[in-house]
């Protein structure tokens, strides 16, 4: 009895110990963490929900990695967190595009949804109102506000890389959709347009015909010469009004804004290559495509979940998005749909503001869907989508087929990509939709290749050594850490254009080679009438010049002097030099 008082004795000290050494670990692991916290502003300017979603993501992310984040945002975050100091931008909702995006006014022609001169202008504008606003004016002013880095989301213009500057930190961008060349050009090289696309304006995917490839040329020289002669002086304009007065009272000097505008540290690339084309990307370009998403999806609504476990024949889910709404279709176009849609054997969830009457016992209506928790489903069938890159890429991570109806902005390049890959058809937005809808819903459930495909880009897309949400959170750790991460920048990045297309070199061989082929050859070209020329191409064999020179007096002149002289002396003595003689004289006198 007394061993075993003494046994438990001892375990019970020995517990006590153990309990305080983990204690003392704990409040190390705690200290260090919080000496590791770093402060980052956000800035999410977009009244867009869908951007709110990446937005409330990032900002999730570094929070829950032990960080401090201050979020310049439209919406208030869906977490509330101790560490994060939102800075309401909620009047930048005038610029909300519900309004402009009605489907009937586009199906009807009314509305231009891919145009360069109404898409960059607004974005342009949201720009000024959101460092205009208030509330932003007022963290700006604050000299004592301090960050160890900057991520601004790309909106097709460059002006928040005012930021970096007043707060004397490193830049990340942001970029919520496959990297543009327009962002590319800021931290590496504006990408080959022969296999790389301008998503806003065209719907290609590689390879390229000829004709696309020359549409592509030629948007691409458009687009920089719009952005070299108009964007960039307005931008310069919004860089003098709002950052440079908070600059110089800090600092008294203002950086050049062309110094700052690549000078951008990273960029945060909402893609991944299982929904994108493989191009080249530099090592400062990391992708994360899919960090929203979250490893534990929320059950779905008690109603939802007995509609798709009943759903013995498969579910077909159907939402235009966040921006788009479905109740603007025109009544024939819902009235249509829903007639097609009632012949179906499937369950058909329909993403709808409102309730809609007469419609058949298999199509159910919800005002708010949980798209994650409906994807993930093992009965849903096929996805009916915009195409947006959200919808996309929770369709690669669910491993679910689609049918997209692009109606703006990189919509048509997404879904382009989609149908390229294989696990999707395009219909396009028109009065015929419930027509061309019922084909390829009928395609895409009759063939097993669809769904076949899909499964095959989920595995790609979930085979990575780092979730995306540990990538973002290492990278924008690694940009603090490092001051900058100019240790990840391209050397291309640091040349000028023409020496990135050997155009110098280029030069500089053709020189060569004409003075070469005028020194040798000279003699006979100067024998020649210009329209002797295509008599002499004409001959079957090749032609060896030759110096025609016959005196022994004149061959003796030829060593002596130089060819342009020798050939000035000849042509002088002719009646009158040929327009091709005069060329080859002056191509000697220049060479």
């Amino acid at each position: 009895m007394i061993l075993d008082k003494n046994i438990e004795f001892y375990r019970e000290e020995a517990a006590g110990k153990m309990f305080k050494k983990m204690l003392w670990l704990v409040s190390i692991l705690f200290t260090l963490s919080e000496i590791n916290a770093y402060k980052y502003l956000v800035v999410n300017p977009l009244p867009v929900k869908s951007h709110s979603i990446l937005g409330d993501a990032l900002v999730d992310h570094l929070v829950d990695a032990g960080h401090e984040v201050t979020y310049i945002a439209v919406f208030a975050p869906q977490k509330i967190s101790p560490r994060v100091t939102h800075i309401d931008i909620s009047d930048n909702l005038k610029f909300s595009p519900e309004k402009e995006l009605n489907l009937k006014s586009i199906m009807d022609g009314k509305v231009m949804t891919n145009s360069l001169f109404t898409y960059v202008p607004v974005m342009l504008e949201i720009g000024k109102a959101t460092l205009g606003n208030p509330n932003v004016q007022k963290l700006m002013a604050d000299k004592n506000q301090r960050f160890d880095a900057v991520i601004a989301e790309w909106n097709y213009h460059d002006v928040y890389v005012g930021f970096a500057a007043l707060f004397n930190c490193p830049l990340i961008w942001f970029s919520s959709v496959e990297p543009h060349w327009m962002v590319l050009q800021l931290i590496d090289e504006i990408p080959n347009p022969a296999y790389s696309t301008d998503m806003l304006t065209t719907d290609y995917t590689p390879p390229l015909t000829f004709n696309q490839r020359v549409v592509e040329l030629y948007t691409q020289f458009f687009t920089r010469f719009i952005q070299i002669f108009y964007l960039s002086g307005l931008e310069h304009d919004v860089y003098n009004e709002y950052f440079a007065p908070f600059i110089r009272d800090r600092y008294n000097t203002v950086p050049p804004f062309e110094e700052l505008r690549y000078n951008a540290s990273l960029m945060l690339s909402n893609s991944h290559i299982s929904m994108n084309i493989p191009i080249r990307l530099p090592a400062n370009v990391i992708t994360i495509g899919g960090y929203h998403i979250k490893p534990n999806i929320k059950p779905l609504p008690e109603n939802l979940q007995k509609v798709m476990d009943k759903a013995k024949d498969g579910v077909i889910y159907f939402s235009m998005g966040t921006n788009l709404r479905s109740n603007h279709f025109p009544d024939q176009v819902k009235q249509d749909l829903l007639k097609m849609f009632g012949k179906l054997k499937q369950t058909v969830i329909w993403k709808f503001e409102e309730d809609l009457p007469n419609r058949p016992n298999n199509v159910h209506i919800v005002q708010w869907a949980p798209q994650q928790s409906i994807l993930a489903h093992p009965n849903c069938l096929l996805f009916i989508t915009h195409g947006g890159l959200l919808s996309t890429t929770e369709t690669v991570h669910f491993g679910v087929p689609i049918i997209g109806i692009p109606v703006f902005a990189d919509q048509y390049v997404n879904v382009g990509r989609a149908v390229k890959k294989g696990f999707a058809q395009r219909v396009d937005l028109s009065y015929s939709l419930a027509v061309d809808l019922e084909k390829a819903i009928r395609n895409v459930l009759f063939d097993s290749s669809y769904t076949t495909r899909i499964k095959e880009l989920s595995a790609i897309y979930h085979d990575r050594t780092v979730p995306p949400a540990k990538e973002l959170v290492h990278w924008a750790e690694q940009v603090v850490k490092t001051k900058g991460a100019r240790h990840l920048r391209s050397p291309a990045f640091m040349m000028p254009w023409y020496q990135k297309m050997y155009l110098d070199l280029i030069l500089v061989s053709l020189v060569v080679l004409l003075k070469f082929l005028i020194r040798f050859n000279y003699s006979t070209i100067a024998t020649l009438d210009f329209y002797d020329l295509p008599k002499m191409l004409s001959y079957p064999t090749n032609i060896r010049f030759v110096h025609t020179a016959t005196d022994q007096a004149s061959q003796n002149q030829y060593k002596q002097d130089s060819c342009v002289v020798y050939y000035r002396r000849r042509l002088a003595a002719r009646r009158g030099p040929s327009k091709f003689r005069l060329l080859v004289l002056v191509l000697g006198n220049l060479i």
